[in-house]
């Protein structure tokens, strides 16, 4: 089920999210749950999501869990990202689930697991957000 607000959210402040096809099942400060769905044009060689339009995702729904993890009036910006591609996903839909690792004064991290409808991993990121002062 489709968080609208969170959704639109992610949308708004991420517009590339939108363009991604990134909805946002659920969210708050512990985990971020996002989805998204298997089409060719999101493809490369053999049917399997395009390995830049998964680390997209992850980096989208791990933002928005940093998101949810800001003081009042503080920002974030990824500052590194590291993925591991462990499977293809050639069907159907995808899973994005992001927790925080370690939130802190300065920088925020999570890690992302994106996994297919059978339930196995297709990768895990770990990204450091910055924590960017009240505007």
């Amino acid at each position: 089920m489709t968080d609208e607000a969170l959704t639109q959210l992610a949308h708004q402040s991420m517009p590339f999210a939108a363009e991604l096809g990134l909805t946002v099942e659920s969210g708050s400060p512990a985990q971020v749950v996002g989805r998204a769905s298997w089409q060719a044009d999101r493809c490369t060689v053999g049917g399997a999501l395009h390995g830049g339009y998964l680390m997209a995702l992850a980096d989208s729904v791990g933002a928005l869990c940093a998101h949810l993890n800001l003081p009042a009036g503080a920002g974030t910006s990824t500052i590194e990202s590291k993925t591991n591609f462990l499977r293809a996903a050639t069907e159907g839909d995808v899973t994005i689930s992001s927790t925080p690792l370690h939130v802190g004064r300065t920088t925020i991290v999570v890690v992302t697991d994106i996994t297919r409808a059978d339930g196995k991993l297709v990768t895990r990121t770990t990204q450091t957000q910055a924590v960017l002062g009240p505007s």
